[in-house]
């Protein structure tokens, strides 16, 4: 049924924007991804999520505990649509809740911050597994609790008078690198074919005008052709 729907939907669009989104779904991962936690500066927390969208990380993981999660749409230039966003706020505790999630789907917790056990950037072996970098807030960075649950420290060697990095900056950077060193590697990084299947359909829902009512006449006809 998706491929079919797939192919009822394509029939609206033109070729090259189907085109443009299977090379960029082609390219999307959920190998890597990217966690928020309490950041308060709007622009840095778009700038993070276009960030994930230039570099192909699928899924970004908001943390709010004390402070709310706000994009700036001049910033992120509507790069927000076509990634997946998860936002913990409900809890008592967001980040522990955020944290236990991803190592129940089997993600290494590498918490971006100087620390005595740390890792350099260039040095970090993405063959270990599955990926969640997470970036703490703009002024006291990541909370103890992710301290407590990282698996990894990773830092940014810098070789000026600042110790540190803006969150957007270093996440970009991070990113950048790697993004580049999975696509060199062996590792099958690449999202499953249900995985494609399923995201192409979200894009394309959210690129047709009144997608909605072309998904209810196909299921019309899908219900009637059986």
């Amino acid at each position: 049924m998706k491929q079919a729907l797939i192919e009822f939907l394509g029939k609206v669009m033109t070729e090259d924007r189907r085109e443009t989104m299977i090379n960029i779904i082609n390219d999307r991962t959920r190998y890597l991804t990217v966690v928020l936690e309490d950041i308060f500066q709007t622009q840095n927390a778009s700038a993070v999520l276009r960030s994930c969208d230039c570099f192909g990380v699928q899924d970004v993981h908001i943390i709010e505990n004390r402070n709310s999660f706000n994009i700036n749409p001049k910033v992120v230039v509507g790069t927000t649509k076509w990634l997946d966003i998860y936002r913990y706020k409900e809890q008592e505790n967001n980040t522990r809740k955020a944290l236990k999630d991803l190592k129940k789907q089997g993600y290494r917790i590498v918490a971006t911050s100087p620390h005595h056990n740390d890792i350099n950037l260039e040095e970090y072996d993405l063959n270990l597994g599955k990926t969640a970098l997470v970036f703490g807030t703009e002024l006291t960075g990541i909370s103890d609790i992710v301290k407590e649950e990282a698996d990894d420290f990773l830092k940014i060697p810098m070789h000026g008078f600042a110790e540190s990095l803006n969150i957007s900056v270093a996440a970009a950077i991070s990113l950048h690198h790697l993004t580049y060193k999975l696509r060199q590697s062996n590792i099958n990084w690449q999202l499953a074919p249900e995985e494609r299947d399923d995201l192409y359909i979200d894009w394309m829902k959210k690129s047709i005008k009144k997608s909605d009512l072309l998904i209810q006449e196909f299921e019309e006809r899908y219900t009637n052709q059986k």
